[in-house]
């Protein structure tokens, strides 16, 4: 525990709600009424928030977990990962070395401050390390997380980024890719082409594996690309993507956390499950109201903004009933899921006794 952090401490007279966190996520999953709404947290941040996360846990938080699903076989890249402690904090040192050239990243803490696609040569490098990729099946991390976490709350099998926001967000950065993009890159183009069949195959092995719920951490805001590329790069493979789940009982669940109001009807045409990590404006630019307005039948994992946690206490509460109100009957919860209040102590349980009072 932080030094100065005053752990939170369960409240004795805290109302239950019947069912455990597992149940009646799962139960909001399958759409019966919500009566008493789910607010959990991410496993990254249980995992990297260091504070005495037991009493939130005792008083009604839930916890959602992630899973890989798939391990990959990469004969023509070999990557080597450093690490070095500097003034308290981890240096991370990433390279990926190919017959035909290497790649260097690395990371200070949590932050990167050197993507790997740096030019032009460096598309031909990243395609020559996914070239002859095999996609191996991966149960254990599933497995493993479904029994620690018990009936405190669920698992979701994940599947990293679609190619063209992997390229985007992890390997050249915005304003790299931007550029490549609106150029129309040789390479850039090329290594979508590489690698989106390589996620097409991940989805046909994760058809076998024990999770109900798969996501794709898209990070999507589309003031990134515009309609225009989203429909041209992202649509069609999701299309694809769908036509493989299709009666396999497997539902898909997107990372969408940005700005999504251009491109509302698009989305409602696709049969997402649900939308991760919603959030009202200023980050995202809809509410509650006019999200589940456009998207009725899709399971809304709802991100209280970090600005309404600044406002004192009781309108911080007026917002979460509302939000609450505006995304209901059925389909959805609340979540911790862009960062932990820095207020947590008062905050958090504050919502968790208001929630759990909703019975």
């Amino acid at each position: 525990m932080r030094e100065g952090i005053v752990p939170a401490k369960a409240d004795a007279r805290l109302v239950k709600p019947q069912g455990s966190i597992r149940e009646r996520m799962q139960a909001a999953i399958a759409g019966e009424p919500v009566t008493s709404p789910v607010f959990a947290v991410y496993d990254w941040f249980v995992r990297n928030r260091h504070i005495d996360w037991q009493p939130l846990f005792d008083m009604g938080l839930g916890q959602i977990n992630h899973a890989d699903l798939i391990r990959y076989q990469q004969p023509n890249v070999e990557i080597v990962e450093t690490r070095q402690e500097i003034d308290g904090v981890i240096s991370r040192d990433v390279r990926w070395t190919t017959d035909i050239g290497e790649l260097h990243e690395w990371y200070m803490g949590e932050w990167r401050q050197e993507y790997l696609i740096k030019g032009a040569n460096d598309y031909r490098i990243m395609q020559r390390a996914w070239q002859d990729t095999k996609v191996l099946p991966w149960d254990e991390p599933f497995h493993e997380s479904e029994a620690r976490l018990g009936e405190g709350g669920i698992t979701l099998g994940q599947l990293d980024r679609t190619p063209f926001q992997k390229i985007q967000i992890d390997y050249a950065g915005l304003e790299r890719f931007s550029i490549d993009i609106a150029t129309q890159e040789p390479g850039l183009l090329e290594l979508i082409e590489i690698m989106n069949p390589v996620k097409l195959r991940e989805f046909e092995v994760a058809l076998q594996s024990p999770a109900s719920q798969i996501k794709l951490w898209e990070n999507l805001t589309i003031e990134t690309m515009g309609p225009h590329l989203y429909r041209k790069y992202l649509v069609p493979l999701y299309q694809q993507i769908f036509a493989l789940l299709e009666g396999s009982g497997k539902n898909l669940q997107v990372h969408y956390d940005g700005k999504l109001r251009i491109i509302a009807e698009d989305i409602q045409r696709l049969p997402f499950d649900g939308l991760d990590s919603v959030t009202p404006p200023p980050e995202g630019d809809m509410s509650t109201a006019e999200a589940r307005g456009w998207w009725p039948d899709k399971f809304l994992w709802l991100h209280p903004t970090l600005t309404w946690y600044d406002l004192p206490l009781q309108e911080l509460l007026a917002n979460v009933r509302q939000m609450v109100k505006a995304a209901g009957p059925k389909r959805f919860c609340l979540m911790i899921s862009e960062e932990l209040p820095s207020n947590w102590q008062a905050t958090v349980p504050a919502i968790i006794k208001l929630l759990n009072s909703m019975n």
